[in-house]
């Protein structure tokens, strides 16, 4: 197995006014906020939209994203509700050398454990050579993993299932598996998800507090003592007061144009929030130096 540790990014997708996607920019974007701290990111997470963009313009992006030189920290969400499609999307990935795939089980669907883990198997099986990590996010696709479902997987399928992406957090202080990640999805539960034998986190708001959730990796791991991490904390609990993917585009949105389209029916934050944001992160003495180029 291949374990994945380290501060991720559920990595932004920049869009063209017309609201297709800008490659240059996504991909440029993706490599600043590991320039800025991130050991890498996930391209086609819900924060990148996933679930919203065309399989067309997907492939185009992976077309280009083999050609960055951070090719090897990218993990590839599929966001997609289709088996055969998630299939067909993988298998283009794997042409192009890209192993490491974050997959959510699919939503509006009523389902439980037995047909999580056929959902999987089909994966596995059709692309052996896949390194997958799960995604536990009930509040999106209404199914939450049971640790005994998680198990079941990797005993099935132990070179395949190598982590879970826990956002649905019933998940971190309880599984254990040995060589295998579990990352939760908020920096509120990264130190502790360390003191407990987590592997890091993958979140949406290190887009931006990259910086800050690296230092407490590296304290962690280098036994400093924790300087930054209830202001990271913080920094965390004000995106949490809006939807994560609003806040983040009104953020970097300030400062750089692009970051202001949004695929609907997502939408930046109006007037009053986007103030309020400002002002409570100004409060905290946060800002980042991670800016697209216009």
């Amino acid at each position: 197995m291949s374990k994945i540790n380290g501060i991720y990014a559920a990595s932004m997708s920049i869009l063209n006014e017309d609201l297709t996607l800008n490659i240059k920019k996504t991909i440029q974007h993706a490599e600043m906020i590991i320039d800025h701290g991130c050991h890498g990111v996930a391209i086609f997470g819900s924060t990148g939209q996933a679930q919203l963009i065309p399989v067309s313009e997907k492939i185009n992006l992976l077309n280009h994203l083999t050609l960055s030189k951070y090719r090897e920290k990218f993990i590839i969400g599929t966001g997609l509700n289709s088996l055969g499609e998630t299939i067909s999307l993988m298998r283009v990935a794997r042409t192009l050398n890209f192993k490491k795939f974050l997959i959510m089980p699919p939503a509006y669907y009523k389902y439980g454990d037995k047909e999580v883990i056929e959902f999987y198997s089909k994966i596995a099986d059709a692309i052996p050579e896949s390194k997958i990590i799960l995604y536990n996010f009930e509040k999106l696709c209404g199914y939450k993993f049971s640790i005994e479902c998680v198990e079941k997987l990797v005993s099935m399928y132990p070179t395949n299932i190598i982590g879970v992406k826990d956002s649905s957090y019933n998940l971190f202080e309880k599984l254990k598996i040995d060589n295998f990640s579990v990352l939760p999805g908020s920096e509120s539960k990264l130190l502790k998800g360390l003191e407990i034998g987590c592997s890091g986190i993958i979140t949406a708001t290190c887009n931006a507090t990259s910086e800050l959730a690296r230092k407490v990796y590296d304290d962690f791991q280098n036994g400093n003592e924790q300087k930054v991490n209830q202001k990271l904390c913080n920094v965390r609990a004000t995106f949490e007061n809006y939807n994560l993917i609003s806040g983040l585009h009104t953020y970097f949105g300030k400062n750089n144009i692009s970051y202001q389209n949004l695929l609907p029916p997502l939408s930046i934050l109006n007037s009053q929030e986007a103030e309020d944001l400002y002002y409570k992160l100004e409060k905290l003495n946060f800002s980042t130096n991670v800016s697209l180029a216009a």
